[in-house]
């Protein structure tokens, strides 16, 4: 199949930008992690501090285990906060802080890309599990001879939710980074070279999330395309 060594010289580009962009996200976090945040305030404080300011009182800021773990959770109304975001008060606490709050405000101000990527949730949990196994039956990988096109299809459909799920992250990520830079400046908490690190940390985590999405992108085209190929065979 000609498509083949194309799709894994797309995967190897990809895999390596993805190792580059993890490796340079997890540099900055630590270099901006040894930079002390000028109000003194910690990751708690600082996403208390946004909740307030914009008016959300039934939002509750918890510490959860991991690193780089930091989320908010719509269903539970919690910002989720890595232990070093937690108790660090750093510029990167305060800008993984700020982040996670831009997505409660998402919420309290029912961003509709938030509201699409959460009803996506439990329809992803199934896809993402599924896919792969239904695409590697559908190729005849997994003892279908050569395979059969209804059961690629389905692969196909379960694989195309996931990468909706991914694209539609891509907003909703930008978005959070802006409303937390915004009220980091309205609100100056941050001296202007401080703003400008926090937002070049968060820069490169949204930077993942682009990774991501391409390559999801990408990988569904390589199955469309093979599903067109035998069609024509």
């Amino acid at each position: 199949m000609f498509l083949y060594p194309a799709y894994w010289l797309l995967a190897g580009i990809m895999f390596v930008v993805g190792l580059v962009v993890s490796g340079r996200l997890k540099s900055k976090f630590k270099e901006y992690g040894e930079i002390p945040l000028t109000a003194g305030l910690s990751g708690k404080e600082v996403a208390e501090k946004m909740l307030r300011d914009n008016g959300i009182y039934d939002v509750q800021v918890i510490s959860a285990d991991g690193y780089l773990t930091d989320h908010y959770n719509p269903a539970e109304k919690t910002v989720n906060l890595s232990p070093d975001v937690y108790e660090g008060r750093s510029i990167s606490s305060a800008a993984v802080a700020a982040h996670e709050c831009g997505h409660a405000l998402q919420h309290a101000t029912s961003y509709q890309m938030l509201g699409l990527r959460s009803a996506l949730v439990p329809i992803v949990q199934v896809s993402t599990t599924l896919s792969q196994w239904v695409i590697l039956a559908g190729l005849g990988i997994l003892g279908f001879g050569y395979g059969n096109q209804v059961i690629l299809l389905i692969g196909i459909i379960l694989f195309s939710a996931s990468t909706l799920f991914s694209v539609i992250t891509l907003p909703v990520e930008y978005d959070a980074s802006a409303r937390g830079l915004r009220w980091m400046e309205a609100s100056h908490l941050t001296s202007r070279e401080e703003h400008d690190k926090a937002a070049d940390a968060l820069k490169w985590a949204a930077r993942t999330y682009v990774v991501a999405a391409v390559s999801s992108v990408a990988t569904l085209v390589f199955y469309i395309l093979i599903f067109m190929n035998r069609n024509r065979n």
